[in-house]
């Protein structure tokens, strides 16, 4: 009976047990509203069941939300730019929360170089684009969605082509022949290029400034840095968006041209001048000059639009997936992109596949894996090969100069036997005759262990492996002057076809060991940590070049390609690039006292092998305070309106070893030749002379900073001011004479000096709308403080040949981007000369007028005319009458942003300018100057009416003085009769310009209707590119440099693929 009864009493306290157990874990429904501290309430604020982040909700439009929680659970309240919460919920089945502002998110965390730090912990000069930004308006690149958005981050789209170059400079850059493109580290790994990865993507984008905060990457953070942080996945549910796009986009600008009866006006005369007494090149196309007629009003062929004209289309999606638990979590990505482009015969396509896991298998190990995969084709050569050693086939200008009307008999050959510009190629020809496919693969794949041996103690570990493939494919046709000035004999006039791979792969290696010195101080006052680190790259690179002349002349590009045995191979090129291998020691020190005065130094130092023993390594360190004002007694009576007021000033050092491998040993080349008898290759030392005694570059950075916020956030910004000095620049040194053409030395020192500005300001933030602004501007003077041996050299872009010679002057006391020509006198007048004379056939010049026909060509009324500069006695214009007449390089750039939001609709507007800087419009001169050419046409600034004219009504030329000055009285401009290509200040022209560079209307319903469908957000939105843009320059684009084979010639306007005007529409969709 006893143990019946001990059976009983052991079931109904197990029975009481479970009871009581199941009311503890009881559900209730917690309903309640959130709201602001205004009052307002907040739509779309996040309601999760901590630890159970399945079990959620968010609020409706009217800030309600409801949600079955145990009720001994806890919840987690948040919404972006506010303080989160937890509530403990103790049975309570109604709980009203008030959400507080993050005043402007000075606790968020900044990506710095290794590691992270609160944003009011900076000390550096680094600024962040967020990936809310980056979403809010579609762009195809990362690089795209920084344009405007940061002081002293000047980005020049160089082209309008959809794989154009963009130029990044942070605050100017201090090599002179050397690269000044900043690092680019995307999850910790350095890259080439941040271009092909989408925007959507990216998580935010950082960009470091100053030494203090790019000295941590020593060698390579002269330049400045940006780092990329792609999307991580997040705890909680599946979350998956989908966002896409598709555009259509237009020509922006073209220019005016002569009309056909004007055109073939100017023809005749300047047939009539060249030759007076036989009109033959001109009748034998044209017809009689009493015919002129029958060109008025007729039919002609609008060449920009044929070859740029046509309608593109761009489509663009992106899915997104990620989630996970406190255990795992995930994200990927798929994007692809194709954008059919206005040129005729240029498409870009490219696929983007993007996986990252991070792990906690346990409570202190960390297992992270991450892989990016991007494949992209680019169709068509473009307007310009800016890289290409024979760049005389440029495809812009025939769509210019190319003759508006059929003309029986004229070919190629006409005009002038002399190919060096190019001379008269059907535009369309052109285009297919320059053709090239190129097709680019990456592959990023990086992993990560993290253990915390003990509290605070943390060491990390990563390697991470970057392939990089080129599939670069190159066609010359029957129209290009590679085919008839390169091949052999036999082989002129033949297509001719290029098969360049390059191959790339990096391996790297980082460990890093970080320790929080928390447990050594008590209280909460002081705080210190600090990490050292070892960093292993090494870059194999090898570049497969084979070329093959003498294809049939019927062949096509894609003939070319595919049978390429039919051709007669010239040359096969396997170079294999020296290791490029970096082995570097690193730490930082971080203390703050009360986050009130704090204290940063690095130090790294890299070993380099593209440097000899004894130079192999440079040493970088750098320092920087901050001081904290806002938290100074003295402060008590701002805190109602100063939120964070923080002074800070850094010191440092970073280098640069942007060259070549190899420059340490005299290499030997195998090269091709059509030229020596008997034989088809010959070996030859490299035209690069070797220097064992190379060393660091150095650039010594000093920046003084404030950042504030005030009005509880609403009103943030900061100030700067700087000073960079770049010392034993590693120069590209012309050596002629010596049996090479250059050397690399360590000469010469830079300067860069600037101011910055950033201001963000939400003006009204209420529930149902707001409006905010943010600007930004950045002042930079750089200037050559010395050159070593030389005190200036010149530099030639080429454009025209050898036509102009040094049309860029660099200069001691000067800075690289100045421009270099004559000045012009306007134009000869009749009053210049005394007469003409018959029997020779000459106008006589009036002594003391200033000669200019060893530029020009032979004188006569209404040759342009040059300044006499250096004063010579015989006042003649020669290539002494040179000066600086413009500069590259602007006063200021920056950007503003606009962003409303009312109802559901939302509106961005982008702004940018540039302030300043000059264009050397090239295509100017080549577009109102004969050179040594007949037949191009040229554009409407040598309109008739505009251009000196020497034809009389009757069809000769006019050589009487007072008939002469009468026809010309209300002319403005020259002759464009010149002998040559001549640079003058008057092709160089202020290039500022302010553009709205997106306009962006969206829509988003509401949250109520959404959520009956399980649909988090559906947005729907238009956007235009380059909308307008406010300039006075005549040229297609103010925002330009096409000649980049050096960093001596910017800001060159030469036969750039035009900009487009574009317009989207676009849906942001998330489940």
């Amino acid at each position: 009976m006893s143990n019946k009864m001990k059976n009983m009493r052991a079931f109904l306290l197990s029975l009481l047990a479970v009871i009581s157990l199941s009311v503890s874990a009881q559900n209730v429904t917690v309903k309640g509203t959130v709201t602001d501290k205004t009052g307002e309430t907040v739509i779309g604020a996040s309601v999760v069941q901590k630890g159970n982040t399945s079990n959620g909700t968010i609020t409706d439009i009217d800030g309600n939300f409801s949600l079955s929680v145990p009720s001994n659970a806890t919840l987690v309240i948040s919404y972006v730019g506010m303080t989160t919460q937890e509530i403990a919920v103790k049975g309570q089945k109604t709980i009203n929360v008030v959400l507080a502002d993050d005043a402007q998110a000075l606790e968020e965390v900044v990506v710095i170089g290794y590691g992270t730090v609160k944003r009011k912990d900076l000390t550096g000069s680094v600024a962040t684009v967020s990936s809310d930004v980056l979403a809010a308006v579609p762009v195809a690149s990362a690089t795209e969605a920084l344009t405007g958005k940061m002081a002293g981050v000047q980005i020049t789209t160089t082209e309008g082509s959809p794989d154009a170059e963009m130029k990044i400079r942070v605050r100017g850059g201090g090599s002179i022949t050397g690269d000044n493109t900043p690092l680019f580290i995307v999850d910790g790994f350095p890259v080439e290029s941040i271009s092909d990865i989408p925007a959507s993507d990216i998580e935010d984008i950082t960009v470091l400034k100053d030494a203090s905060s790019t000295a941590i990457y020593g060698s390579r953070g002269a330049n400045g840095v940006i780092l990329v942080t792609t999307k991580s996945g997040k705890e909680g549910k599946v979350n998956v968006s989908y966002n896409a796009y598709y555009s259509w986009k237009k020509i922006a600008k073209t220019l005016d041209v002569l009309s056909p009866k004007d055109y073939a006006k100017w023809q005749y005369e300047l047939a009539a001048l060249i030759k007076s007494d036989d009109l033959s090149s001109y009748e034998k196309y044209f017809g009689a000059y009493t015919d002129m007629d029958m060109y008025d009003n007729i039919p002609y062929n609008d060449w920009q639009d044929l070859t740029f004209g046509r309608t593109g289309h761009t489509f663009n999606h992106n899915l997104n997936i990620n989630g996970g638990s406190d255990k795992i979590k995930y994200a990927f990505s798929y994007s692809h992109m194709n954008d059919k482009a206005i040129m005729e015969g240029s498409n870009y396509k490219r696929d983007n596949f993007s996986l990252k896991l991070n792990t906690k298998p346990v409570k202190n190990v960390t297992l992270d894996f991450s892989a990016r995969y991007s494949d992209t084709d680019i169709k068509g050569g473009g307007a310009n090969d800016v890289s290409s050693t024979y760049d005389s086939d440029k495809r812009l200008k025939y769509s210019v100069i190319y003759t508006p009307i059929p003309l029986s008999n004229l070919d190629s050959s006409a005009g002038s036997s002399d190919d060096d510009l190019g001379n008269l190629y059907h535009p369309l020809t052109a285009i297919s005759d320059n053709d090239r496919e190129q097709e680019r693969k990456t592959l990023n794949v990086a992993a990560s262990f993290g253990w915390e041996i003990f509290k605070n103690f943390k060491i990390k570990t990563e390697v991470g492996y970057d392939d990089y493939r080129n599939s670069d494919q190159r066609y010359w046709g029957l129209t290009t002057y590679y085919i008839k000035n390169v091949p052999s004999d036999i082989n002129q006039g033949k297509p001719a076809a290029q098969f360049a791979n390059t191959n790339r792969h990096k391996f790297r290696n980082t460990n890093t060991i970080s320790y929080d010195f928390s447990k050594l101080f008590k209280g909460d006052s002081h705080h210190l940590n600090a990490m050292v680190g070892h960093e292993w790259i090494i870059t194999k690179s090898k570049v497969l070049t084979d070329i093959i002349h003498g294809f049939p002349e019927s062949f096509t590009a894609q003939d070319a390609w595919k049978y390429s045995s039919q051709g007669v191979p010239f040359s096969i090129d396997n170079y294999i690039n020296p290791d490029d291998k970096l082995l570097s020691y690193f730490g930082r020190v971080n203390y703050d006292f009360e986050s009130k005065y704090l204290v940063s130094a690095t130090f790294r130092a890299d070993g380099s092998s593209k440097f000899a023993s004894g130079n192999q390594w440079g040493y970088f360190p750098s320092a920087a305070v901050a001081w904290r004002i806002s938290s100074e007694r003295f402060m008590e009576g701002t805190k109602s309106w100063l939120d964070d007021l923080k002074l800070r000033f850094s010191y440092g050092t970073a280098g640069n070893n942007n060259i070549p491998s190899g420059q340490m040993n005299l290499n030997y080349v195998s090269s091709a030749t059509s030229w020596i008898n008997g034989f088809s290759n010959y070996w030859a030392a490299s035209k690069t002379m070797p220097n064992p005694d190379l060393k660091w570059e150095t650039t010594i950075t000093r920046n003084i900073g404030m950042d504030f916020t005030v009005l509880g956030g609403k009103l943030n910004g900061s100030v700067e001011a700087y000073l960079n000095t770049t010392k034993d620049l590693l120069i590209q040194f012309p050596v002629s004479g010596t049996g090479y053409d250059y050397q690399y030395r360590n000469m010469g020192k830079t300067q860069n000096k600037g101011i910055e500005a950033t201001l963000n300001w939400t003006a009204i933030e209420k529930k149902n709308f707001g409006l905010s602004f943010s600007a930004n501007i950045g002042f930079n003077k750089n200037e050559i403080k010395d050159l070593g041996i030389m005190n200036d050299f010149g530099a030639e872009t080429y454009w025209a040949s050898s036509e102009i010679g040094y049309d860029f002057w660099i200069a001691k006391g000067g800075s690289v981007g100045k421009m270099y020509g004559y000045r012009s006198a306007g134009r000869y007048e009749v009053s210049d000369f005394e007469g003409y004379d018959a029997s020779s056939k000459k106008w006589i010049l009036k002594d003391g007028v200033v000669d200019a026909s060893a530029v020009v060509g032979t004188l006569r009324p209404g040759m342009m005319k040059l300044q006499n500069l250096d004063g010579s006695e015989d006042n003649k214009v020669t290539s002494d009458d040179r000066e600086i007449i413009g500069d590259a390089n602007p006063l200021h750039t920056g950007g503003f942003t606009i962003n409303a939001r009312a109802y559901g609709f939302d509106l961005s507007a982008n702004f940018n300018w540039s302030y300043g800087n000059d264009v050397y419009n090239a295509n100017k001169i080549e577009f109102t100057q004969t050179g040594k050419y007949q037949y191009r046409n040229l554009i409407s600034d040598m309109a008739d009416g505009k251009r000196w004219t020497n034809l009389n009504a009757d069809g000769t030329i006019c050589n009487d003085p007072a008939q002469l000055a009468a026809m010309n009285a209300n002319t403005t401009m020259w002759s464009p009769y010149t002998a040559r290509m001549v640079f003058s200040d008057w092709a160089v022209e202020d290039a500022s310009f302010l553009r709205l560079n997106t306009l962006t209307l969206g829509y988003t319903l509401p949250k109520a209707l959404l959520n009956k469908i399980k649909i988090q957000n559906l947005r729907f939105y238009v956007t235009g590119y380059n909308l307008f843009c406010i300039t006075d320059y005549s040229g297609y684009d103010p925002e330009v440099s096409t000649v980049r084979k050096t960093n001596l010639t910017p800001g060159v306007d030469y036969s750039a693929y035009p900009k487009s005007r574009q317009f989207v529409i676009g849906v942001n969709l998330n489940f």
